[in-house]
């Protein structure tokens, strides 16, 4: 298991919970990456959820990670949804327009009801 999060299972969906402020360093992204895709590759996951509260600092290797498994869960009719996104990491996917491609809601919470 990865020290930056966790990963847990709620029904169908997958809550990856990150445990840390920086998504910066590349070797921890490169292992995260791995790990994220194997979630849908290897165990058949098709709901995930990416909790983001603690998360600060995003660089654009971990936004490429993000968009590597929206695009791969969208090859299997999956479905990638943020949350817990703080007002910086926010206005970065606006200034990226990724707001427009990625579903991000408030809560964990509001995640999980989504269908």
């Amino acid at each position: 298991m990865d020290i930056h999060y966790s990963v847990r299972q709620d029904g169908t969906r997958t809550v990856v919970e990150f445990k840390t402020e920086s998504l910066m360093n590349p070797l921890d992204l490169e292992n995260m990456s791995t790990s994220l895709m194997n979630l849908v590759e290897v165990d058949g996951h098709r709901h995930i959820i990416l909790d983001f509260t603690p998360v600060k600092y995003l660089s654009s290797q971990a936004i490429g990670v993000i968009l590597a498994l929206h695009k791969k869960l969208g090859q299997h009719d999956g479905k990638l949804v943020l949350c817990g996104v703080g007002s910086q990491l926010l206005q970065l996917l606006k200034i990226t327009r990724l707001n427009l491609v990625l579903k991000v809601v408030p809560s964990q919470k509001e995640a999980l009801m989504l269908k």
